[in-house]
C-alpha cells in the first residue's frame, strides 16, 4: 500500500492529514497514551490493545446526565424519550461488547524490530517494524451548532505472506482520539517504544490500580489532605463524566489483559543477547536524523542515537 513519506501533511479546507510512517520518523510530540493502549511495557515488548470500554462509557455518561437533567429541570418525560432515543443504541453496543472476548492485542518487539499481528481467525503475522504505516486524520464539519472535529490514529500492516488473497493483504488498527497532535503522541507510544526505549513511554495502566489511585480512593487521598478543588473534581468526575462505572468495567474486562498464548510468539518474545538485536535500517538512520535536524530548529529533540 502506497504511502506518503512520513512527515508529510496534506492539509484541505476540513481536512488534515498527517502521514507518520514508514519510516517512523520523530513526530515531535511527546508520548502519551490517551486511551490506555498500553497493555503490557517490558524490555522486550509493548503490548498495544485497541478495546477500551471505559472510553465509550465516558462518551455515553454525559449525555445520559444531561437528558435526566433536563428531563427534571422542565418537568417534562418527552427529554427522557429523546435521551434515550439517542442513547440507546450506542448502550446496547456496550453492553453487547461486554459479552464478547476482549481482542489480543498488538505486540511490538523492539528486539527483533518486529510486530506479532494476531488475526480473527486465531492466525497471526510477523511484520517487519518499518514497514508499519501510521496516519493521523483529522475532518472537521460545521452546523448550526458550531464546528465539529473528529480524528483517528490509523495503523497499518501488510500481510508478509506474498500468496495471501485480496481480503488478507492489509490490516490496520483505528483510534478514535481526535487527530492531530493528540494522535501523534499516541503515536508516539509505539515508535518511541521501538527506537529510544522502555522509560521513554508510560507505563501500563489498565488492570486494577492500588486503592488510592481508584476514583473513590482518589477522592479520599485528597480528602485526608484538605484538597477540596480535588474533592471537588473527583465528584463531578465520578457523576457527570461516568468515570467510576468506566474504571470499574475496564478492570472487569482488562484485569489482567489478554495475551498472546501462541507457542511461537511465546519463544518470539523471550529476551535476546543485546548482540543479537536487529539495527536500523540506514535508510531509517538517514530519516531520523533529517528529522532530528529539522525539529531542533523548533525544539530540543530526544536523542535516539
Amino acid at each position: 500500500m502506497s504511502t506518503p513519506p512520513a512527515g508529510t501533511t496534506k492539509k484541505r479546507l476540513f481536512s488534515r492529514n498527517d502521514y507518520l510512517a514508514p519510516l517512523p520518523i520523530p513526530t515531535g510530540e511527546n508520548p502519551s497514551d490517551v486511551l490506555n493502549t498500553i497493555w503490557r511495557k517490558n524490555e522486550v515488548f509493548l503490548d498495544i490493545g485497541n478495546y477500551s470500554i471505559g472510553s465509550a462509557v465516558m462518551g455515553i455518561w454525559p449525555i445520559v446526565m444531561l437528558f435526566l437533567g433536563l428531563a427534571y429541570g422542565l418537568n417534562d418525560p418527552d427529554a427522557l424519550i429523546l435521551g434515550a432515543c439517542i442513547t440507546g443504541l450506542p448502550i446496547c453496543f456496550v453492553i453487547q461488547g461486554l459479552f464478547r472476548e476482549v481482542p489480543l492485542p498488538v505486540r511490538f518487539n523492539r528486539q527483533r524490530r518486529e510486530v506479532c499481528v494476531p488475526q480473527a481467525d486465531g492466525e497471526y503475522w510477523i511484520v517487519p517494524w518499518e514497514s508499519v504505516t501510521a496516519a493521523a486524520t483529522q475532518h472537521s464539519s460545521v452546523s448550526q451548532a458550531g464546528k465539529a472535529t473528529m480524528g483517528l490514529l490509523i495503523i497499518g500492516f501488510e500481510n508478509p505472506d506474498p500468496q495471501a488473497k485480496d481480503d488478507n493483504k492489509h490490516f490496520s488498527l483505528g483510534f478514535n482520539c481526535g487527530g492531530g497532535t493528540t494522535a501523534m503522541a499516541l503515536w508516539e507510544c509505539m515508535r518511541s517504544y521501538m527506537e529510544v526505549g522502555p522509560d521513554a513511554v508510560p507505563n501500563s495502566r489498565v488492570g486494577r490500580a492500588p486503592y488510592e489511585e481508584t476514583q473513590i480512593g482518589s477522592i479520599i487521598t485528597d480528602l485526608r489532605k484538605g484538597d477540596l478543588i480535588g474533592v471537588v473534581w473527583g465528584i463531578f468526575c465520578i457523576t457527570i463524566l461516568g468515570t467510576y462505572l468506566a474504571e470499574k468495567l475496564q478492570n472487569l474486562k482488562l484485569s489482567p489483559p489478554p495475551s498472546l498464548t501462541y507457542p511461537a510468539i511465546i519463544e518470539w518474545s523471550k529476551p535476546l543477547p543485546p548482540e543479537q538485536w536487529a539495527k536500523r535500517s540506514p535508510e531509517l538512520e538517514a530519516a531520523i536524523a533529517k528529522r532530528g535536524a529539522e525539529l531542533a530548529t523548533q525544539t530540543q529533540p530526544v536523542d535516539e542515537t
